[in-house]
């Protein structure tokens, strides 16, 4: 095998994967969360000047060790099916997790090449934070989910601008006269408009006249369900998933428990499937007794004449 399929083993979660792989993963989950810490305390003043040095070379340590990640993943991504071809490596670097990784090390870069604000670097930094998606299978799903209705996403947010439209103008009609600062044009009442309709309500501008509060309580209670048409929208969708990746998992055992029982290669491959799809060991085991239940319990028997085995409706259907 060569090197750089190896190196795509222990980089790449695969079936093929060893140990080495996971204790991998695990090692850069630590260091990215070390980091995410690191960064929140720097903000705090005093602190970072005090040890200026250590956290120099800790973040130039994390950037070494993300830089060789980094390059060593487009490096193994020829291995990768999606991305052979002349122009392989460069579709990985564009997909969204190439990108977050790329991202986590760049503004350590770009201090030394361009004259930015460190402390608006540091704070860039905290980006580092997205590398955990990779290893986190909820963020994963998150992701999926976010793909799938990405069409639906965007007529319900279309949905809110349209409202925000309408309530801004209905607020500028009814209380610019009285708070011509707050409401004074359309772009301005939009900021009222806005945290009313995601029912925040901040309470910074709010309308005065009994026209405007009765329009106010209108636009309140409209905002109540147009604002939760997003999260409705994937809440649905992440259950839609959670089903399909559970009626998965039951298509695998009915497969497995098709002889009427699991040998040693099954129990693999399903334990595989299991890690693959997310799902937990306490839903595999409930899946599987499920199964267990409504597989016919039968077990293959032997011809005392000839030593052949069958099961018993093998039997039964050969003797009509």
């Amino acid at each position: 095998m060569s090197l750089r399929a190896n190196a795509y083993r222990l980089l790449e979660s695969t079936e093929q994967s060893g140990p080495l792989s996971r204790y991998l993963d695990i090692a850069l989950i630590v260091l990215i969360a070390l980091n995410v810490v690191v960064v929140a305390i720097e903000t705090v003043p005093g602190i970072y000047e005090a040890n200026k040095v250590a956290f120099i070379i800790f973040d130039t340590f994390s950037v070494g060790v993300f830089t060789v990640e980094y390059v060593g993943r487009v490096w193994v991504s020829r291995e990768d099916l999606r991305y052979q071809g002349r122009w392989g490596r460069l579709r990985y670097m564009l997909t969204p997790m190439a990108v977050v990784d790329f991202l986590a090390i760049a503004p350590f870069y770009l201090a030394h090449f361009i004259g930015v604000d460190l402390r608006f670097l540091r704070a860039v930094r905290m980006l580092r934070v997205f590398k955990l998606t990779r290893y986190s299978s909820a963020m994963n799903l998150l992701l999926i989910v976010l793909k799938e209705e990405a069409s639906t996403l965007l007529a319900g947010f279309f949905i809110l601008f349209i409202m925000l439209i309408l309530a801004a103008s209905g607020a500028y009609i009814v209380e610019h006269n009285v708070q011509p600062e707050a409401f004074g044009s359309i772009p301005e009442s939009m900021w009222w408009a806005l945290v009313t309709l995601t029912t925040v309500g901040y309470g910074d501008v709010t309308p005065i006249t009994p026209l405007g509060r009765m329009f106010g309580g209108l636009v309140t209670v409209i905002g109540i369900g147009v604002a939760a048409l997003p999260a409705g929208i994937i809440a649905s969708g992440l259950a839609d998933h959670v089903r399909r990746r559970r009626d998965d998992m039951k298509s695998f055992y009915r497969r497995a428990f098709a002889d009427g029982e699991l040998d040693e290669y099954e129990r693999l491959e399903i334990e595989l499937q299991r890690k693959r799809l997310g799902v937990s060991r306490e839903v595999a085991e409930q899946i599987r007794e499920e199964i267990e239940r409504e597989a016919p319990q039968t077990r293959a028997c032997t011809c005392p004449r000839c030593g052949h085995e069958f099961l018993p409706e093998q039997e039964a259907s050969s003797t009509i």
